[in-house]
Formats: C-alpha cells, sequence, structure tokens
C-alpha cells in the first residue's frame, strides 16, 4: 500500500513542553484541546530532566508534552501554557512539522477548524 506523504515547510509544527508531573501535563493538554490550540497532545511520564539552573546542576523527574497544532496557533498556545504552566521559565519549544502524512497532516488542520 503507497501513503501519500507531504515533504515541505507547512502550517503545522510541533510543541515540546516539560511539566513537573502528570497533574499538570493533563491539565494544559485538556485545555488546550478544548479550546482548539492543539489537536492532540501526548502526555509520556517518566521523563528524566538534568539540566543547569541558577548556578548548579539540577535533576528532576518530569513530564514531556508533545502537543500537534498549527503555526497561527503557537502565540495563543504559549500564552495559554504559561497562564497554567507552574515553572518560572517553562520548556516551551516549537518546531516545524517538514513532512508527514498527509491524511494526519489535514485532521490537524480539520480538528483546530471544528466549530
Amino acid at each position: 500500500m503507497k501513503y501519500r506523504m507531504v515533504m515541505y515547510e507547512s502550517n503545522y509544527i510541533v510543541v515540546l513542553v516539560t511539566v513537573p508531573n502528570r497533574d499538570v501535563g493533563d491539565e494544559i493538554a485538556r485545555f488546550l484541546i478544548n479550546d482548539k490550540l492543539a489537536a492532540c497532545v501526548n502526555v509520556i511520564n517518566g521523563l528524566r530532566s538534568i539540566y543547569y539552573w541558577k548556578g548548579g546542576v539540577e535533576e528532576d523527574n518530569e513530564t514531556l508534552l508533545i502537543i500537534k497544532s498549527r503555526k497561527d496557533k503557537l502565540n495563543d498556545l504559549i500564552k495559554s501554557i504559561r497562564e497554567r504552566h507552574p515553572y518560572k521559565v517553562p520548556e516551551i519549544i516549537a518546531l516545524p512539522i517538514i513532512g508527514g502524512l498527509t491524511e494526519y497532516l489535514e485532521w490537524i488542520n480539520e480538528t483546530l477548524s471544528r466549530d
């Protein structure tokens, strides 16, 4: 079976966000879905982060959110995450989707355009 793939700069993005635990992740994910800022959010437990913060090396257990959305939603998405995120400087990184299954990308668009 052949699948149609799109390979170009598109309007679609993946946003990575770390949160302190699953409860915070679930709360942010549900808000983003309900407010049509994301089509899908994967909430992945069991992440271990090691990072430099305020003069020293820190280690924390965290949860990762993988958010599928569109570029035109990014500013509102970041604003909504910042309003609900407990960290002073949360990790919010947007990456362009440069290719993917056409039907999935169309689903993202349809989902974010729903009434």
